[in-house]
């Protein structure tokens, strides 16, 4: 039988009807589901695909691992990461001892792998109930974050420190984007992330414009609380808050006691217990707990040293995110009350953020050398407490010297 033979219908019909499907060109006795998107053969099942031809199959995977290979830039330190991830890898293998049965359990379906191989893509809706268990297990633990390449914050970018804004906030410079430069890229969405935020569209007033009794001086202690979770939020979502902008400002007002209103921090001890125990509790513990606290407070550090412009923007994209999230909420189906919660918060929230902003566009240059020499100070008490404490299974409190608990629990 010839290997284009046309499977026609009870009727006898040689016409291509609705019922008429082209045989499995590799055992021939299947009707054919995929196409091979190399060289186009059609094939009933993976077994036939594996088979059809063995250089077909290989070369058409080395291509695509070339082409990838291609388009990444060597260097010596990812040399050594693939490396380190390879003897990881043989370890652990010999550890186990790796079995073909071992695979059966966690394996997606056939169906799902075609799909995958015919390059489509696939939802929640198309894995069984025992893939959909595990995807939610290995996303619980956050296991599918290690898949995921870590993203680079705009602010440890060489270019933050050249941002340059005029003095009522609005940006001198323009960054240009890949597509006004005659660059392109095709691996990369076409809506590729600014180098770093945009500043203000409109000039922005003088604070005593805002307020007749003047600003509080507590401001810049809130700074540090509303810095820290807006670095804590990008890096949970490795810098894409607009992939999904109502749950990121859910995160940042869950982090920030500022702009949640829960309280107001009066000290810098104040700001850090509160955030370093929701960097540390159970829903965020994945992120790394206080180590990765430790690393947001270098973020806030570092955002301060950068200055006046840097703070600017970040508090201008920090505003964006909780408009964006308010026009999402509008289409949400939730509670009447819990949806009049959050829209009141996020008013109060985009409100505040802007008055900041004016407030912070006032201040001279000194006032974010005295707030980092004290930041400093505190993330060093923490550090020291930490490392004595580091073979404990559990931490206790790290007090303040006035007594009150920095950190409640850090593990």
């Amino acid at each position: 039988m010839s290997s284009d033979v046309v499977a026609t219908s009870e009727g006898g019909s040689s016409n291509f009807s609705s019922n008429s499907r082209i045989i499995c060109r590799v055992c021939e006795k299947q009707f054919s589901q995929y196409t091979c998107p190399r060289c186009n053969i059609r094939y009933c099942s993976l077994p036939c695909y594996k088979s059809h031809s063995l250089r077909c199959t290989e070369s058409f995977m080395r291509e695509n691992v070339m082409g990838g290979l291609q388009q990444m830039k060597p260097d010596e330190e990812s040399k050594a990461k693939i490396l380190d991830i390879l003897k990881r890898l043989h370890e652990e293998e010999e550890t186990d001892g790796f079995h073909e049965e071992d695979l059966n359990p966690s394996s997606l379906s056939e169906e799902t792998i075609q799909k995958i191989l015919s390059g489509g893509t696939i939802s929640l809706n198309d894995l069984s109930l025992e893939e959909r268990k595990r995807f939610e297990r290995a996303v619980a633990s956050g296991e599918l974050s290690k898949l995921i390449e870590p993203w680079d914050p705009w602010w440890s970018r060489p270019s933050a420190q050249y941002i340059s804004l005029s003095s009522n906030g609005t940006q001198l410079v323009r960054p240009i984007m890949k597509e006004e430069s005659g660059e392109h890229d095709n691996d990369e969405s076409s809506d590729e992330l600014e180098e770093f935020p945009p500043g203000p569209e409109t000039p922005l007033p003088p604070v005593s414009k805002l307020t007749a009794s003047g600003p509080s001086p507590l401001l810049a202690i809130h700074l540090i609380d509303i810095i820290y979770s807006y670095c804590f939020t990008l890096r949970l979502y490795n810098g894409d808050w607009k992939a999904d902008p109502l749950e990121s400002a859910t995160v940042v007002l869950s982090v920030s006691s500022v702009l949640d209103q829960s309280k107001q921090p009066e000290t810098v001890s104040e700001v850090l217990s509160h955030c370093l125990e929701k960097t540390c509790s159970t829903a965020y513990k994945h992120m790394g707990g206080l180590q990765f606290g430790l690393r947001l407070i270098d973020d806030v550090i570092h955002l301060l040293h950068l200055g006046r412009n840097a703070l600017i923007c970040l508090l201008c994209d920090m505003q964006r995110l909780a408009q964006a999230a308010e026009r999402e909420l509008k289409s949400e189906k939730l509670l009447k009350t819990r949806k009049a919660e959050l829209k009141a918060k996020l008013k109060s929230a985009d409100r505040k953020i802007y008055f900041i902003t004016c407030w912070v566009n006032e201040q001279p240059s000194e006032a974010w050398t005295s707030l980092t020499a004290v930041l400093n100070t505190e993330k060093s008490s923490a550090m020291e407490y930490a490392q004595s404490k580091r073979s404990a299974p559990r931490m206790e409190e790290i007090t303040e010297r006035g007594g009150r608990p920095l950190i409640k629990e850090l593990i």
